[in-house]
């Protein structure tokens, strides 16, 4: 059952529809003002607000701030409720981040169509799409039915593909668009003085690539290379800030794709930047691992991976990510073959990393 927290200080009205949304089978939560609407919301969590702009203490607008800059209830699907119809009210409540506007007096099924509608944009933002050109098509044409939005994806236009070594951005130059890996992988490094590389991450099939630089209007902190012939849909940087800044539930959404793998970058280069050399080796085959091994591979992961990449990851020579191979091939852990690395033993490279 859906929880429902109706914000609304006239006491017959919020009585009158807290009736009508038990009767349409919701979970009800009431609050008389905004102060109390405001701790109800953080502590229940509801999966949508009703709340009225003209009510003392705190007002809708300011209970729609206060909610909208708490991490736990800013993707909360938000319908102003109100007496007043002029434009500039409208406008406010909209652009503070409102997902709808109901004018009094409305009727019972004008109220239920709104929820209703909402709940279900917000689900099918809640759900994860496939993470490839259709899967982000998918979305994109969700999100078309929250806002009117241009179409992001023209697979004629923006989708590119790369060859094996090809460039797709550099070190200080600046952002104009977002990059998708529909297909291939792609590595993101940097240089030092003498043109040797340090590896930063690792793309696959389904992931953003350069998102960080561009939500900052900075330049590239770090280079972008394909590792194999790879597939890219290029999305340009004003329509990918179009879709931001016109919809809240959107911009949730992009925002928690984006920084997915934030908390696991930072935590893995701490570890390669203070752990030892065979620590380090085991943490970098098992992030080629969790990037690139497919759900059907149960064991033995194997792929292809040359040993200068692999040393980059490392930040050590070639020669001493060679060597340390050389010991975990004779522990059993690994087999190699070429340029083909097979994992043999996922957990105790895993313990021997932490």
């Amino acid at each position: 059952m859906k929880k429902i927290l109706l914000i609304e200080d006239n006491q017959e009205i919020r009585e009158n529809i807290a009736e009508i949304l038990t009767l349409a089978n919701y979970d009800i939560l009431e609050a008389e003002n905004g102060k109390v609407g405001v701790e109800l919301a953080k502590k229940e969590l509801p999966d949508l607000i009703i709340c009225d702009i003209m009510m003392p203490q705190l007002d809708g607008y300011g209970v729609l701030h206060m909610l909208s800059s708490n991490a736990a209830t800013s993707a909360i699907p938000f319908i102003f409720l109100t007496a007043k119809t002029e434009k500039d009210d409208f406008r406010k409540g909209m652009n503070l981040g409102a997902d709808d506007y109901l004018t009094k007096p409305f009727d019972d099924l004008e109220l239920l169509d709104a929820i209703e509608m909402r709940l279900k944009k917000s689900q099918i933002l809640k759900t994860d799409f496939n993470k490839n050109i259709e899967g982000l098509q998918g979305f994109i044409q969700e999100a078309k039915g929250l806002q009117d939005l241009n179409k992001l994806i023209s697979n004629e236009q923006k989708v590119t593909t790369l060859k094996k070594k090809q460039p797709v951005f550099s070190e200080g130059n600046y952002p104009n668009a977002l990059f998708f890996l529909n297909k291939g992988r792609i590595k993101t490094y940097k240089s030092n003085e003498e043109g040797r590389e340090y590896i930063t991450n690792l793309y696959k099939d389904g992931d953003f690539i350069g998102y960080l630089d561009l939500l900052e209007e900075k330049p590239y902190r770090e280079s972008a290379v394909a590792m194999e012939d790879s597939e890219v849909c290029i999305i340009p940087k004003e329509d990918f800030f179009s879709l931001l800044h016109n919809n809240r539930d959107v911009a949730n959404k992009f925002i928690k794709i984006l920084s997915d793998n934030l908390a696991d970058k930072e935590e893995r280069l701490l570890k390669l930047a203070y752990n030892s050399v065979r620590k380090r080796v085991a943490e970098a085959l098992l992030l080629v691992e969790k990037q690139y091994k497919k759900e059907e591979q149960a064991t033995n992961f194997q792929v292809a991976i040359s040993r200068d990449d692999l040393a980059s990851i490392v930040g050590a020579s070639k020669e001493t990510v060679i060597r340390t191979l050389a010991d975990f091939k004779d522990e059993r852990l690994i087999d190699t073959q070429g340029s083909k690395i097979t994992i043999l033993n996922s957990d105790k490279l895993k313990r021997m990393r932490n």
